[in-house]
């Protein structure tokens, strides 16, 4: 029931020990400075030991139950079980799976089809899942069905956090309609499909959009779930969000509201992806640059898993952040924001979520994943 695992380098609050840690009954039972001579420790070779990643939102749910257009994946269960096989191996120990409630384009809709096919996965396979999966219930509010889908999901224990979305062409994301025009040719649209769309959802997503804030802001609230908006782009999008009693501005579009965001106590997530490749797919900011004016105060890894550990070595190696910082937004920030007492750090009494990597010409290599003690990978 005890490891040791000794000749490591641990990422703590505010410094990286060269150290030992003691894992005992689930829990972190010491950090200590130096080597340990106990019979039976495990040498780490001057590998690094983080708490395990936290991850607020992925996208790679969806992936494994439509891992291309219209081909459903027949068997849910093993979806889900490759879902989490991939977020284990991304050195992340506590997800929340983004399931969306709703969709903005008619290619979308399969999430309807899914929707509760996805929830079912995620509450049914907790007993088989390595990783601590919590449910994120996008609320995307351009659908004009959402609050029929999103008011019986808000009823599951699993879901721990909701997000406030809006993807109308020329708002927040898609504010710059050319960067969507760009996006829908570039997954294959025709011209003439792509014009279409855009109209078709402006139209729609403008209407609905309007006719659901305020109710969802309620139901939110009634049902005390963890908020978020999504995409803020301007001062307006964080007063509404404040107003809707969001705690977080999830994937801020400029600096403009990253800032606004922090003057009014929100926290701030920024896309993982965003780091790794230096910049924004669809034109927003730059998260390094947010990082640098301190407004960036956790990451998420959006749709790739695996760019959590990567942008968060990024930015100490690349960007010379301090390691503890930048693990913080990856670790303590999230877990923090959700209300995770228990995890997110490497102290004694925490449980021994742990994550075991070393770096490789600037890549970092996953080498053991612990989850409440147990290895998992």
């Amino acid at each position: 029931m005890e490891t040791v695992y000794t000749h490591a380098r641990l990422i703590l609050d505010d410094t990286v020990l060269d150290g030992t840690l003691v894992v005992r009954d689930g829990r972190i039972a010491a950090v200590e400075p130096g080597r340990s001579r106990q019979p039976g420790a495990v040498d780490c070779a001057g590998d690094y030991l983080s708490a395990g990643l936290i991850d607020l939102h992925t996208d790679a749910l969806e992936t494994h139950f439509v891992p291309r257009p219209k081909a459903y994946w027949p068997d849910a269960r093993a979806a889900a079980l490759a879902h989490d096989g991939q977020i284990i191996a991304s050195g992340i120990t506590t997800v929340f799976d983004a399931i969306c409630a709703g969709g903005f384009d008619q290619a979308k809709a399969a999430r309807r089809d899914l929707f509760t096919v996805m929830l079912d996965a995620v509450e049914n396979e907790q007993a088989l899942f390595r990783a601590d999966h919590r449910i994120h219930l996008r609320c995307e509010m351009t659908d004009p069905d959402l609050l029929a889908l999103a008011e019986p999901a808000l009823g599951r224990a699993a879901v721990g956090l909701a997000s406030l979305m809006d993807h109308t062409p020329g708002a927040r994301q898609w504010r710059n309609v050319d960067s969507l025009r760009t996006f829908l040719l570039g997954i294959g649209k025709t011209a003439e499909e792509t014009e279409t769309e855009i109209v078709e959802r402006s139209a729609r997503g403008r209407a609905a959009v309007t006719r659901n804030f305020e109710p969802l802001a309620a139901l939110l609230r009634d049902r005390g779930v963890v908020r978020a908006s999504h995409d803020d782009t301007t001062v307006e999008h964080v007063e509404m969000a404040r107003g809707a009693g969001c705690v977080m501005s999830e994937f801020p579009t400029t600096r403009e509201a990253a800032a606004a965001a922090r003057a009014a106590g929100l926290a701030t997530i920024g896309g993982a992806p965003n780091v790794v490749r230096g910049g924004s797919h669809s034109g927003g900011v730059a998260m390094r640059d947010l990082a640098a004016a301190d407004l960036l105060d956790a990451l998420a890894s959006d749709y790739v898993p695996a760019s959590l550990l990567q942008a968060a070595v990024g930015l100490h190696r690349i960007h010379g952040e301090p390691l503890p910082r930048a693990f913080a937004r990856v670790t303590r920030a999230p877990a923090e924001m959700v209300g995770l007492t228990d995890r997110g750090r490497l102290a004694v009494g925490l449980r021994a979520d742990v994550l075991r990597f070393r770096v490789v010409d600037d890549t970092p290599v996953v080498r053991e994943v612990l989850v409440a003690g147990a290895r998992m990978h």
